[in-house]
């Protein structure tokens, strides 16, 4: 991958969508790889005794997705300086997490561009936003 170029790049521009499904084996091996073996990740009845119809995805699995987004995008993992977000519900197994972004403001003196993020799912007839409020710090060439 190479970096994006700075040249171009204008507020308001929108980043190209991110879609995956989340699985059983995303957050078994997530759950492995992070440490975090909550049986609320893991166990369909653990989930139904805290209020949830099946697994949950970890919170960081959702916006390590919205980075992948990002990461796309910008061409190449070092570009992204900083990127946080807030969680603000639960993604739930077999759902679709569409990760997307745009432009809100770009620094020509510093070649950095701050991009809004997020992650929706579809659900009920409509879009949820359980990772919203995103923000990434992107330096380009």
């Amino acid at each position: 991958m190479t970096r994006r170029a700075f040249d171009g790049v204008e507020v308001g521009q929108e980043l190209p969508t991110l879609s995956r499904v989340v699985t059983r084996e995303d957050l078994f091996a997530y759950g492995e790889a992070s440490g975090d073996r909550n049986p609320l990740h893991r166990d369909d009845a653990a989930a139904q005794a805290a209020g949830f119809p099946t697994v949950i995805a970890h919170g960081m699995f959702t916006m390590g997705h919205m980075a992948a987004c990002v990461v796309a995008w910008a061409g190449e993992a070092a570009a992204v300086e900083r990127i946080g977000a807030q969680f603000r519900a639960a993604v739930l197994v077999g759902e679709e997490v569409v990760a997307g972004g745009r432009v809100r403001s770009v620094d020509a003196d510093a070649r950095t561009v701050t991009l809004e993020t997020w992650v929706t799912v579809s659900r009920d007839g409509g879009t949820e936003t359980p990772v919203r409020k995103g923000e990434a710090l992107v330096r380009l060439r």
